[in-house]
């Protein structure tokens, strides 16, 4: 799926906001129901470190402290084994269209309105538009003014974790915000001949998975830690459909996994590994620092995972190094020089 333009007017040379009121009048009919019981899919069964510190991952930065969790409150919150989302409330959305009438309309709940929220950036993602500040407010938070900047960083917390999305402020002037694929990947699993959610959250578990179980992992012990979650094979999911298929053609088949037999395994075994597609789109420093965030924890404390991590980052930047030096450089013109630099090769 394409991703939006790095910019808030449309082709046309319309603004944001008008581009944004040609779409939130339908937002209430199109988006589908909120979510009922979803659960954070990165909850895993990683071992935890011991001395966990502040994460500092980035994301959509709350202006203020007072409305979001300090990065000191999430190092000092104790780590679940399989930490979960809050569920997603039925509560029920009221179109900006129809009358005000307390007296028959429940008050939506600012929990209800970071379901609602996220089921129109679902929708946003969906036709490929962004969204703005005024029609969240309009649309979504209404009376609730003051909880705008608790409602969007919940929600786009939820759009990160949940479905592997980042939602950014491309237009901080007319306040306009675009949904990217997290990592640098480039799948999101959505069909354009129906309505469907993406799968980036749950091909980034796996990949973590795998990582943090040394660059292998048994179909075993993939499904130990999806299973808590609700999700097994065979067993249609309301996200994913049948994840087993999901898992074992999909992204296989877009070579982000490779499926292999284990060695001298009997009964035979099967293990993923990173595809081919994985390691060039993304790296083990990208996931081990959304594992991280995952555990409200910082990379460092996942000692081996961030040394490894470390080095294929200096190995990525030698690289490019040396591609960008061109072929005079790799034929040495100063040999000496060159065997001192790197006489480690």
């Amino acid at each position: 799926m394409s991703q939006p333009s790095e910019g808030c007017a449309a082709d046309q040379g319309q603004t944001c906001e008008e581009t944004q009121n040609l779409q939130v009048a339908a937002a209430s009919v199109d988006v589908e129901e909120p979510c009922s019981s979803s659960q954070l899919l990165m909850a895993s069964s990683w071992d935890d470190p011991a001395d966990e510190t502040p994460s500092t991952s980035g994301g959509l930065q709350h202006p203020s402290a007072s409305s979001s969790k300090s990065a000191e409150d999430l190092g000092n919150q104790e780590v679940q084994d399989n930490p979960v989302i809050p569920p997603v409330q039925d509560n029920p959305v009221i179109p900006p269209d129809q009358p005000d009438d307390s007296t028959n309309v429940p008050v939506m709940t600012v929990d209800g309105k970071v379901d609602f929220l996220v089921n129109y950036m679902l929708y946003k993602y969906q036709v490929k538009e962004m969204m703005s500040m005024d029609d969240i407010m309009v649309l979504i938070v209404k009376e609730d003014v003051a909880h705008y900047y608790e409602i969007l960083m919940r929600a786009a917390e939820r759009m990160e974790l949940l479905f592997g999305l980042d939602v950014r402020e491309i237009d901080p002037i007319n306040h306009c915000y675009a949904l990217f694929i997290k990592l640098g990947l480039t799948y999101d699993g959505m069909r354009s001949d129906e309505y469907s959610f993406p799968k980036t959250g749950l091909l980034i578990l796996i990949l973590g998975i795998v990582f943090m179980k040394g660059n292998r992992a048994t179909e075993d012990e993939i499904w130990e830690v999806l299973n808590p979650l609700g999700i097994y094979a065979g067993m249609n999911h309301f996200i994913f459909g049948d994840p087993r298929e999901l898992i074992t053609d999909e992204f296989v088949r877009e070579q982000y996994l490779e499926y292999q037999p284990v060695a001298n395994s009997y009964p035979m075994q099967y293990e993923y590994v990173w595809g081919l597609r994985a390691k060039a789109e993304t790296s083990k420093m990208k996931v081990l620092e959304f594992v991280a965030k995952v555990h409200g924890s910082n990379p460092l404390a996942f000692a081996s995972q961030y040394e490894e991590a470390l080095i294929e980052e200096e190995e990525r930047t030698l690289a490019l190094i040396l591609e960008h030096a061109g072929p005079s450089s790799a034929s040495g013109e100063s040999s000496g020089d060159a065997s001192s630099n790197f006489s480690y090769f």
